[in-house]
C-alpha cells in the first residue's frame, strides 16, 4: 500500500471512531418535498428549498427555454466570454430586491466569500466576525490575512469591546455575521451591527444565504424589522430559497465594479450555466410577486416548535440538540425508519458537545407533515434526549 492511501486511512479511522465519518447518499429529491433514498420515500425536512421553487413549473420552464436558446455550458469566465447577457437581468433583479445600486453573481456563495473579503480586506486591516459565522466567512477572513477577531454569537456588547480593543490599529475594518444563522435558525442583531459599524467607521457584511426569501418579506435579514437597514455589503447565495445556484454580492455600483475588477473567485472561475442564471431570475421574480409564499416556511417552522413546545422559531430552520454524535446519527436514523429525512449534524460544521438534528421548513410542507414528524419525536425523543 502507498504512503498516500495509508495516511487516507489512518485519518478515516480516526474521523470514525469519534462517529464523525461523513459518506455521500445517492438521494433523487422528487417534487414537492419527497427524497428518494435506497429505494424508499422520505418526507424531507433536510433541504433548504426553502420555497420549494427548485421543483417549481415556472423555474423549470426557463431553465429549460435557456439551455434551449444558449445551450449547456457557459465555456469561460465571466470576464472571457462566459458573461451571458441573463446575468444582466438576475442582477438586476437582485440589486431590486436588496435596495442596493448593483449585483455580482459568483459562481457559489463560498466563491463569493472567498473573492469578496480579501478584495476589500487586506494584512493591515482587522476584521471581527461573529464566532459562529459560516466557514466561508472564515475562509475568505483566512485568505485576506487580515487580523480577525471573533465576538460572542450574537453580543453586541462583546462585539463593541473587540472594536474598542482593535479598531483604531488598523485602517480598515469590516464586520462579519450571517442574516440567519445556518445551524442555529437564530437572526443576527442587523441593525444594532449597523449602527456599531458605522460608530466604529466599519463596514457592516452579512450572508444573508438562508434569509433570502424567508426573512423581511423574502428580502432578507437588512428588512427584518419592517424598514431597510443599512447594510452596506449583503451577500448571499441562490441555492437555497431560489432553488437554483450561485453566490452574490449587492452594494454600491462602485463597490461592485471594483469587485469585479479584483476578485479572483469570480474571474477565475467558468460562469454559471445558462440555464442556472435564467432560473435563479425567475425564482427571485416569484420571490417578489408572492407575499403569501415567502411567509409560509417561517410559519411552518413556528407550528413546529409550538407543537414540541419550543422556543418560536426565527427562520425556516429549526436545531434540537442531542450532543453526542451518537446519539445524533441514530436519531437521525429513527426517523428515517418513521418516514422522514432529518440529517444529523456532528462537528466541525457545529462546536463540540452540540450534534444535533437540523429540520428545515418549507413552503411546501403541509401541516399533515409537521404533525406527523412532530408524534415520531414525540416517541423518539425520550429515548434519545433530544432538546431545542
Amino acid at each position: 500500500m502507498d504512503t498516500l492511501t495509508r495516511f487516507a486511512e489512518k485519518k478515516l479511522t480516526a474521523i470514525a471512531k469519534r462517529n464523525l465519518r461523513r459518506a455521500l447518499h445517492p438521494t433523487e429529491r422528487l417534487p414537492p418535498i419527497v427524497a428518494e433514498r435506497d429505494g424508499r420515500k422520505l418526507i424531507s425536512f433536510a433541504c433548504n428549498d426553502y420555497l420549494g421553487l427548485s421543483q417549481h413549473a415556472r423555474v423549470k420552464q426557463a431553465a429549460v427555454q435557456a439551455i434551449g436558446r444558449y445551450g449547456a455550458g457557459a465555456g469561460a469566465s465571466r470576464l472571457v466570454t462566459g458573461n451571458n447577457p441573463l446575468y444582466g437581468e438576475l442582477e438586476a433583479t437582485l440589486a431590486r430586491i436588496k435596495g442596493t445600486e448593483a449585483a455580482l453573481v459568483f459562481g457559489s456563495g463560498y466563491l463569493a466569500n472567498i473573492g469578496i473579503i480579501p478584495t476589500l480586506i487586506g494584512k493591515r486591516d482587522l476584521i471581527v466576525g461573529d464566532e459562529l459565522m459560516h466557514a466561508c466567512m472564515h475562509a475568505g477572513a483566512r485568505l485576506s490575512g487580515a487580523k480577525t477577531v471573533l465576538f460572542d454569537h450574537n453580543d453586541v456588547a462583546d462585539c463593541r469591546a473587540r472594536l474598542a480593543a482593535h479598531r483604531a490599529a488598523h485602517p480598515k475594518c469590516l464586520v462579519m455575521t450571517e442574516g440567519v444563522f445556518s445551524m442555529d435558525g437564530d437572526r443576527a442583531p442587523v441593525k444594532a451591527l449597523a449602527r456599531l459599524a458605522e460608530e466604529f467607521d466599519a463596514w457592516l457584511m452579512t450572508d444573508d444565504a438562508h434569509a433570502l426569501g424567508v426573512i423581511g418579506g423574502g428580502r432578507g435579514s437588512a428588512f427584518a424589522e419592517d424598514e431597510k437597514i443599512d447594510v452596506p455589503l449583503q451577500m448571499g447565495t441562490l441555492s437555497k430559497a431560489a432553488g437554483a445556484y450561485g453566490g452574490y454580492l449587492c452594494a454600491s455600483a462602485p463597490v461592485i465594479d471594483f469587485i469585479a475588477n479584483r476578485a479572483r473567485s469570480l474571474f477565475y472561475s467558468t460562469a454559471l450555466p445558462p440555464a442556472v442564471l435564467a432560473s435563479a431570475t425567475e425564482a427571485l421574480k416569484m420571490i417578489e410577486e408572492d407575499r403569501d409564499l415567502v411567509a409560509r416556511p417561517l410559519a411552518k417552522a413556528r407550528l413546529f416548535t409550538e407543537r414540541m413546545g419550543l422556543i418560536a422559531a426565527q427562520s425556516a430552520i429549526v436545531p434540537m440538540i442531542v450532543g453526542d454524535p451518537q446519539k445524533a446519527l441514530i436519531a437521525a436514523g429513527a426517523l428515517e425508519d418513521e418516514g422522514f429525512l432529518v440529517i444529523a449534524i456532528r462537528p466541525p460544521t457545529v462546536p463540540e458537545g452540540t450534534s444535533r438534528l437540523r429540520f428545515t421548513f418549507s413552503a411546501a410542507h403541509t401541516d399533515g407533515d409537521i404533525e406527523r414528524l412532530a408524534g415520531a419525536l414525540g416517541r423518539i425523543g425520550p429515548r434519545i434526549g433530544l432538546r431545542g
